[in-house]
């Protein structure tokens, strides 16, 4: 039973974070907002089970180094971006690509989705649970398989421990 108030305290603290204000107008907004979203969303993804301790405590340390290869993705977008960009005779082949969902659950392939387009260069632009894929439109089409291992080297590698 404790749950819902410590949801609805944590959404309250990600939205005075985002308004990045302690005015207690604010605060009494968030709590409403937080409070409404709690309720209107009962629904636990875990079906009503407590998370396991241990569990999460390996999800967040294995958190650590999942920000650490998105921050790196991001630089390394960037490069790829600032290089295609300033050289004129660079080859880049802009275009689309599609890559498996596989075993990801739906908030995996929601991380996923969101890791990818945070670094430049990429970005999704469906998700078709029927076909099983996500459309990516990336800078540099020419090898998408090799566009595909990465994401999924990513997932496995990385994200797959924490969500």
């Amino acid at each position: 039973m404790m749950r819902l108030p410590l949801a609805v305290i944590a959404l309250t603290v990600i939205y005075i974070l985002a308004l990045n204000s302690l005015d207690p107008w604010d605060i009494l907004v968030g709590a409403l907002v937080s409070t409404g979203l709690v309720l209107l969303f009962r629904r636990s993804p875990t079906n009503g089970q407590a998370l396991p301790v241990r569990g999460l405590v390996r999800s967040l340390l294995r958190f650590i180094p999942f920000a650490g290869a998105v921050a790196w993705s991001v630089v390394v977008g960037t490069w790829q971006v600032a290089l295609a960009v300033l050289d004129p005779s660079s080859r880049v082949q802009p275009g689309l690509v599609a890559v498996p969902i596989e075993d990801r659950t739906p908030l995996g392939i929601v991380v996923s989705a969101l890791a990818a387009t945070l670094s430049p260069g990429s970005v999704v632009l469906d998700i078709d649970r029927e076909a099983g894929v996500m459309l990516f439109h990336v800078l540099d089409a020419r090898d998408p398989d090799a566009f595909r291992r990465t994401q999924q080297d990513f997932y496995d590698r990385y994200q797959r421990h924490v969500f």
